[in-house]
Parts: C-alpha cells; sequence; structure tokens
C-alpha cells in the first residue's frame, strides 16, 4: 500500500512538473523525491515478498492499514520538504518583496 500511494504522488508530480516544465517551483525536486521514495519501498517489497512468499499478497486488514499511513505519512513529509525548499528559495521573490515593503 505504501508503494502504491508513493508511487501514485511520484506519478503526479511528474506528470505536473511536466506540463508546466518553465515553472520555478522545482517541480522536478519534488517528482525526484517522489520517486525516491517509489524506488525504496519497491526494494523494501521485492525483499518482504522474498522472505514471505505467498503470504505476501495476503495481508491483513491492520497492515495494510498502517502502510497506507505511513504512505500517507511520506507524502506529506516529501511536501513539507519540498515547500520548504521552496521558501528558501522563493523562486518569485515573494519573500523578499514582502520583507523589504514592511521597512
Amino acid at each position: 500500500m505504501t508503494l502504491l500511494i508513493t508511487l501514485f504522488a511520484a506519478i503526479a508530480s511528474t506528470i505536473v512538473w511536466y506540463t508546466h516544465p518553465k515553472s520555478k517551483l522545482r517541480l522536478g525536486t519534488l517528482s525526484l523525491m517522489f520517486w525516491g521514495a517509489s524506488l525504496m519501498w519497491l526494494v523494501d517489497a521485492v525483499v518482504e515478498y522474498f522472505e514471505l512468499k505467498a503470504e505476501y499478497f495476503t495481508p491483513a486488514a491492520a497492515d495494510m492499514l498502517n502502510d497506507a499511513f505511513l504512505g500517507l505519512s511520506v507524502i506529506a513529509l516529501g511536501l513539507t520538504f519540498w515547500l520548504t525548499i521552496v521558501l528558501i528559495k522563493d523562486p518569485n521573490g515573494v519573500l523578499k518583496n514582502s520583507f523589504m515593503s514592511k521597512e
């Protein structure tokens, strides 16, 4: 479930990045973060499959719920990091202009 959630986020962010190539909001960075997380969860799923074999395909409901919460947490953390990068870089100068106009 975690893999699916991060894959959906990676695909969605890649589509947004691809349709807005001249955006200054560092959408490529967001996309790469989600693809990296997806790759990490893919490796985790392969290793878990080798350990559990057929049991891998019959998870308990509680495990699926925990994986869903973990996936959503990864998405929230990735968005938080991306937002921090965008605010620090301030590509459109919004923060700089708002601080300069108050002086």
